[in-house]
C-alpha cells in the first residue's frame, strides 16, 4: 500500500547526501496553474462584482444575488449548531486564543549612542482577507486558525470567505458560518477559488459604486492549487502567508513506537486529499513492516477508503528506512514536513534537534489531529518543503515592524563623518550633503 525507500548505507562513503532529492513529494505544479488563474484574476480586476458572480456560477454551480453572507444566516447557523460541535469549537477558540495571546510582540527601543534611539514598533495590518476551504471536507477549524491570530494581533478589519455550497442555498457550509459567528466575525463572503483571492486583492464594487468587498492588504489561509496560484500571481499587490499545497505528515519513529498509532496518524492526513503525503522515517525495518500490516487493517475500516489508498499509494508517500536516528533527523530536516511527529525514545530531546518543520508533535500522546483542532497551536502551516524558510500562521503574520528613528543634534553631529564616508564610498554624495547641510558643511565645503 505504501512504498518502501531504503536509505541505509547512503552515507557509507562519507559524502554528503542530497536527501531533498530522495524524499517523496506530491506532483503539484503551481507554476503551470498560473496561466489558468491569470484571466480569472484579470476579469475580477476589470469587471469586479459581475465577474465574481459569473465565475462563481461557472465553477461552483451557484447563482449569487449577493456575495456577502447576511448576518441573519450567521446567527441562524450558530443557533442550529450541534451542541457538541459548538463546545468543541469554543474549546478550540479558547486554547488558540491563550497560545496566540502570548505571541504578541512588544515595542522595543534601543539607544545605540547618547541622544539617538531606534524603536521597533509593531503595527497590525489594516485589513485582511481570510480564506477557508470548502471542498472535500468542511473546515470550521480553519476559521479559528485564521481569525484568532488576526484578532490577537489587533487587525481592525477582517473578512472571511469560503466557497458557496449548492446544498446550503448558495452559502458556505453552516458550520463555517457558525464558527464565524462564535468569533464575532460578521463580514463573510460566499466566494471561493482564485476569484476569492482576486476579490480581496482588487476589491469589488456594487452597482451603486460602493464597495461590495473592500480590498485587503493581506490574504491568508489554505486552499487548492488555484488558490495557491492566485496568491503567487497577486503577491505584491497583497501580502500572503504562504502558497499552501497538499497536506503532509512525517513520522520519525524508532522500534519502541506503537505501529497502530503510527498507521492511524498516517491515515489521518491521507484522508484529506488523494495528493496528501504520509511519510514514515524509521531505523527499524520491523516497525516499518508492522506499520504496513496496520495500514492494511485500518485503511479497510476507514470512511474515505479510496481517497486514503490513493494518497498512501502515491509517489508523495513512503516508508523510509534509515541507519539510525541521526540519519533520520537529516532526512526529516530535508523533507521539512508541514507536520512532524517524533515517536522515539527521549522524544523531547530528539525534537529539540529538529530544524525544519511547520509544527513538531512530541511523543505518543501528541498526534497531528490534536494540533488540527484543540492543541492551541496553529494548523495553517508551510507545505512542500517551505518549512525550511517559512513559518506557520501566527500573530506575527499580521504584524509589521516599523523602525522609528530619533536623533538629537549632537547625536547626528557625531554620526556625520561616518555618513559622509559611506556616502562617498557608494558615490552618493547627496546623502552626505543631507547631513552636512544641517551643520553648515554641505557640498561646497566637502569639495573644498
Amino acid at each position: 500500500m505504501i512504498r518502501r525507500i531504503d536509505l541505509r548505507g547512503a552515507n557509507g562513503d562519507g559524502s554528503a547526501v542530497d536527501y531533498r532529492s530522495l524524499v517523496p513529494r506530491a506532483a503539484t505544479d503551481v507554476e503551470s496553474t498560473l496561466e489558468a488563474v491569470r484571466p480569472i484574476c484579470a476579469d475580477v480586476e476589470h469587471r469586479g462584482l459581475s465577474a465574481v458572480k459569473e465565475l462563481t456560477a461557472r465553477f461552483d454551480g451557484v447563482e449569487l444575488d449577493d456575495v456577502r453572507v447576511p448576518e441573519a444566516a450567521l446567527d441562524a447557523a450558530l443557533r442550529t449548531l450541534d451542541p457538541q460541535v459548538r463546545a468543541a469549537l469554543e474549546e478550540s477558540i479558547s486554547r488558540a486564543r491563550a497560545v496566540h495571546a502570548g505571541q504578541r510582540r512588544t515595542d522595543t527601543t534601543v539607544s545605540p549612542v547618547p541622544g539617538g534611539t531606534v524603536t521597533e514598533r509593531w503595527v497590525p495590518v489594516e485589513r485582511v482577507g481570510l480564506y477557508v476551504p470548502g471542498g472535500r471536507a468542511v473546515y470550521p477549524s480553519s476559521v479559528v486558525m485564521n481569525v484568532v491570530p488576526a484578532q490577537e494581533a489587533g487587525v481592525g478589519s477582517l473578512a472571511v470567505t469560503s466557497p458557496p455550497q449548492r446544498d446550503a442555498r448558495g452559502l458556505p457550509h453552516p458550520t463555517i458560518l457558525a464558527a464565524c459567528a462564535l468569533l464575532g466575525v460578521t463580514e463573510v463572503y460566499a466566494v471561493g477559488g482564485a476569484q476569492a483571492v482576486a476579490m480581496f486583492a482588487y476589491g469589488v464594487r456594487g452597482d451603486d459604486g460602493t464597495w461590495a468587498c473592500p480590498p485587503a492588504d493581506l490574504v491568508t489561509g489554505p486552499g487548492n492549487v488555484y488558490v495557491a496560484a492566485a496568491k503567487r500571481l497577486l503577491k505584491g499587490r497583497i501580502g500572503i502567508d504562504a502558497e499552501a499545497g497538499p497536506t503532509e505528515i512525517a513520522v520519525l519513529a524508532d522500534s519502541g513506537a506503537d505501529p497502530a498509532h503510527v498507521a492511524a496518524d498516517l491515515i489521518s492526513q491521507a484522508e484529506h486529499d488523494p495528493l496528501a503525503a504520509s511519510v514514515l522515517v524509521t531505523d527499524s525495518p520491523a516497525l516499518a513492516d508492522a506499520v504496513d500490516t496496520e495500514l492494511t487493517r485500518q485503511v479497510a475500516a476507514t470512511k474515505h477508503v479510496e481517497r486514503v489508498r490513493t494518497a498512501l499509494g502515491g509517489a508523495q508517500s513512503a516508508s523510509i528506512v534509515v541507519d539510525d536516528l541521526d540519519q533520520g533527523l537529516a532526512v526529516v530536516d530535508a523533507y521539512a514536513a508541514e507536520h512532524l511527529e517524533i515517536q522515539t525514545a527521549d522524544a523531547a530531546a530528539v525534537a529539540a534537534r529538529v530544524r525544519n518543520a511547520g509544527a513538531v508533535f512530541v511523543g505518543p500522546y501528541a498526534p497531528v489531529s490534536l494540533g488540527d483542532y484543540v492543541a492551541g497551536s496553529n494548523h495553517v502551516l508551510p507545505t512542500g518543503g517551505s518549512a525550511r524558510h517559512t513559518a506557520g500562521l501566527s500573530v506575527q503574520s499580521f504584524l509589521r515592524g516599523v523602525h522609528i528613528v530619533e536623533y538629537d543634534e549632537q547625536a547626528l553631529r557625531t554620526a556625520a563623518p561616518h555618513v559622509r564616508a559611506l556616502a562617498d564610498a557608494e558615490d552618493l554624495p547627496a546623502h552626505g550633503d543631507a547631513v552636512g547641510v544641517r551643520f553648515g558643511t554641505g557640498d561646497e565645503e566637502r569639495r573644498g
